[in-house]
C-alpha cells in the first residue's frame, strides 16, 4: 500500500492511497462469501452460490461494489495508523480507480487537529497580585457572623423602618374589583428589599403593628406578569406583625458561640489567617489565568469548525443541565427570553471558540514541555469519582471507559502544565511570597461557623479545572 499525504485548507489532510490489484482480488473473494451467506440463491446452500449467480440475482457490479467498500474502509484505517493521523470527522472519500486487474486508487479528505504555532508563553511582564487583608475585611466577616447569630424581637414602641421583618395582609383592586394575585392574608417580607412592586414597601414606613394604610401604585412596564404591566391599582394594607433583628454583643461570649475560641481576638486571628490564605490561593489561580491568556494571545491556530460546533453542543448541554437544576425547561426559558435554539448557539459560539483555542494551545505547550500523566494518577481520579458519584452509574461508566480515561488524562495533563508554569516562575523569583497549591491542607482547623461566614464574605475563586480546562476532551 502506497500512501501520500497532502495538507489541505481548513485543518484537513488528503490521503491518496494506492493498493495493488491482488488486494482487490482478495476483497472480491471475501465479498462473494459475505453476499452468498446472506442471499438466497435458488439451487445453492447459504454461502455456496458463485459470483455469477449472485450477480444474476443481485445485479451486475454488486460484488465489486461490496469489495471496494470494504477494501477502502480497511485501507483507510490502516493508513491512519501508519501516518499517525487522528481524524476529527469521517473522511470524504473519492474513488479514483477501482477496476479488477488494476491498482485501486482513492483519496480520503479528513479534518485533523490543526497545527498550533506557539508564541512566547514564559517571558511575561506581569506578576501575581495578592490582596491585602486589612482590619476592614476582617470586620466584614465579623459582621456577617453576628448577622448569622442574630435574633428577631417584636417591635412595640415605634413604627416600621427599613430592615424590619414584617408580616402584612393586603387587598389589591383595579377599578374597585379584586384582581388575580393581588391579595394575601399573610405575606412575610423584609421592608426595604423591594420584593413586591417598586415603591410598595415605602408606604409601610412608620406603621406600627396593627396599623393600616391605603394607597395607589402603578405596576412597572417590565413587570413579569404581562397583564399587570403599566396597570394602576389600589391597595389596602395592614401590618400584622413587626420584628427587628437584634445582633449579639461583640464580646468574648460571642466568640465562644462560634466554637473553640477563648476570646474575640482569637476569632479575629483565625479569620485573618483564612483570608490571607485564600488571598494567596486566589492570587495563584488568577496568575495562572493570566499565563494562559498570555500564551493564547501569542499563539496562532486555525480553529476547525467541527471542534467549535462540538463545543457549542457541550455548552448547550451544560446550559440545559443548569436550567434543569432550577426546575426550568429549555422550552419555557426560550419562550421567556424570546430566543430560538439557533440564537442560543450563536450566543455560545464566541466562548466556544475561546475554549477550543485554549484546549489546543495548552495541549501543544504540554507536548513541548513533555508533560506526562502516570496511570496511577488516572486511577486515583477514577477512585475519587467512585466515591463522589457512586449513585451515577452512567457517569462512572464514562469515567471507566477508554474515552473517559482519555479525558481524565488530558485534563490532568493540562492542569499539571499550568501548575508547572506557575511553580517555575515562583522558583525563578524566590523573593515573592509562596503561592501554595489549593490541594495543600489547611494548617489550622476550621470552625464551622467561621468557615461559613468566611466563604460567604470572600470572593469565589475559580477552580483549577475552570481556570485551565475547556469542556472539550482532548
Amino acid at each position: 500500500m502506497q500512501v501520500t499525504t497532502t495538507p489541505a485548507p481548513n485543518s484537513s489532510v488528503v490521503l491518496e492511497i494506492e493498493l495493488p490489484p491482488e488486494r482487490l482480488n482478495q476483497a472480491v473473494n471475501d465479498a462473494v462469501r459475505r453476499l452468498s451467506r446472506r442471499t438466497r440463491v435458488s439451487g445453492f446452500r447459504p454461502g455456496k452460490a458463485p459470483r455469477p449467480m449472485l450477480e444474476r440475482t443481485l445485479g451486475p457490479g454488486v460484488v465489486l461494489d461490496e469489495a471496494v467498500e470494504h477494501l477502502v474502509d480497511d485501507a483507510y484505517r490502516q493508513a491512519l495508523v501508519e501516518q499517525s493521523i487522528l481524524p476529527l470527522t469521517n473522511a470524504d472519500v473519492e474513488i479514483v480507480q477501482a477496476e479488477e486487474g488494476k491498482p485501486v486508487i482513492f483519496k480520503a479528505t479528513v479534518q485533523v487537529r490543526p497545527d498550533v504555532e506557539l508564541g512566547d508563553y514564559r517571558n511575561f511582564n506581569f506578576t501575581p497580585e495578592i490582596d491585602v487583608i486589612d482590619d476592614a475585611k476582617v470586620d466584614q466577616v465579623i459582621d456577617e457572623l453576628r448577622d448569622q447569630h442574630a435574633t428577631l424581637a417584636a417591635v412595640e414602641d415605634r413604627g416600621a423602618k427599613d430592615g424590619d421583618y414584617a408580616v402584612i395582609a393586603f387587598q389589591g383592586t383595579r377599578d374597585g374589583e379584586p384582581f388575580e394575585g393581588g391579595s394575601s392574608d399573610r405575606m412575610p417580607l423584609i421592608i426595604g428589599q423591594e420584593r413586591l412592586i417598586p415603591g410598595f414597601e415605602s408606604h409601610l414606613i412608620g406603621l406600627e403593628p396593627g396599623g393600616e394604610t391605603e394607597f395607589d401604585i402603578t405596576f412597572p412596564d417590565d413587570y413579569p406578569e404581562e397583564s399587570l404591566q403599566g396597570m394602576q391599582a389600589h391597595f389596602a394594607v395592614q401590618v400584622k406583625e413587626l420584628r427587628e433583628k437584634i445582633l449579639p454583643p461583640l464580646d468574648d461570649d460571642f466568640a465562644g458561640q462560634l466554637g473553640d475560641f477563648d476570646d474575640l481576638a482569637t476569632v479575629r486571628a483565625d479569620i485573618q489567617h483564612r483570608l490571607e490564605r485564600n488571598a494567596l490561593d486566589r492570587a495563584r489561580h488568577q496568575f495562572a489565568d493570566r499565563i494562559i491568556e498570555y500564551a493564547i494571545a501569542n499563539a496562532t491556530v486555525e480553529l476547525p469548525e467541527v471542534l467549535v460546533d462540538q463545543e457549542v453542543e457541550v455548552m448547550h448541554d451544560e446550559f440545559r443541565t443548569g436550567l434543569a437544576r432550577q426546575g426550568i425547561t429549555e422550552e419555557a426559558y426560550l419562550k421567556v427570553v424570546e430566543k430560538s435554539e439557533a440564537d442560543l448557539h450563536a450566543d455560545f459560539r464566541p466562548n466556544a471558540e475561546k475554549r477550543v483555542k485554549t484546549l489546543l494551545v495548552l495541549s501543544k505547550i504540554a507536548d513541548e514541555e513533555g508533560i506526562e500523566v502516570p496511570e496511577a494518577a488516572i486511577e486515583a481520579e477514577i477512585a475519587q469519582g467512585r466515591e463522589r458519584y457512586a449513585e451515577d452509574r452512567r457517569l462512572m461508566g464514562y469515567f471507566e471507559s477508554e474515552r473517559g480515561r482519555s479525558f481524565i488524562r488530558s485534563t490532568l495533563r493540562r492542569s499539571r502544565l499550568v501548575e508547572q508554569l506557575v511553580d517555575e516562575w515562583l522558583a525563578a523569583h524566590p523573593d515573592h511570597p509562596a503561592l501554595p497549591h489549593v490541594e495543600e491542607p489547611e494548617p489550622i482547623a476550621a470552625e464551622a461557623a467561621v468557615s461559613e461566614a468566611f466563604d460567604a464574605s470572600d470572593e469565589t475563586t475559580s477552580t483549577e479545572a475552570e481556570s485551565t480546562e475547556p469542556a472539550t476532551a482532548g
